[in-house]
């Protein structure tokens, strides 16, 4: 990887930290407990083995977070139709609901300082938006 890629990922990162902490309020779940019910709403049924290898977690870990997130409503089990020994998560719609109203929260978050900015800043971060929606896209495959 060249130089300039480096130095680019580095800064990206920052800004993508930085704008997480900015826009999180952590009052109702943790960063990993809405990273799951996001991979559940985008990726559809998983298993639970699935899930933590994904969201980079032990099988415990898991096992324990989705307990709580099914306590909560947010998350449903049921035996997949594959194998009846195991069991299939899904989202429930309370858990898309709590989801929505995040990324609303989030979205009014920014919108205050891109009001701010100039209206040559906001064209060029609107022009940056595919091509880093690719680099997401690439970064979960």
């Amino acid at each position: 990887m060249d130089e300039h890629r480096t130095e680019l990922a580095a800064r990206l990162d920052d800004v993508v930290v930085g704008l997480r902490q900015l826009t999180s309020t952590r009052t109702e779940l943790s960063l990993t407990a809405a990273a799951t019910l996001a991979t559940l709403q985008r990726s559809g049924p998983a298993r639970l083995t699935e899930l933590a290898t994904t969201e980079g977690v032990s099988q415990p870990s898991m096992t324990a977070l989705i307990a709580r997130l099914a306590g909560q409503g947010l998350v449903a089990r049921a035996a997949d139709p594959r194998d009846g020994r195991a069991v299939v998560l899904t989202l429930t719609d309370a858990g898309a609901d709590l989801l929505a109203r995040r990324r609303s929260g989030r979205a009014a978050r920014l919108a205050v300082p891109l009001a701010g900015l100039d209206d040559d800043d906001v064209d060029r971060i609107e022009a940056a938006l595919p091509a880093l929606s690719r680099l997401a896209g690439v970064l979960q495959h």
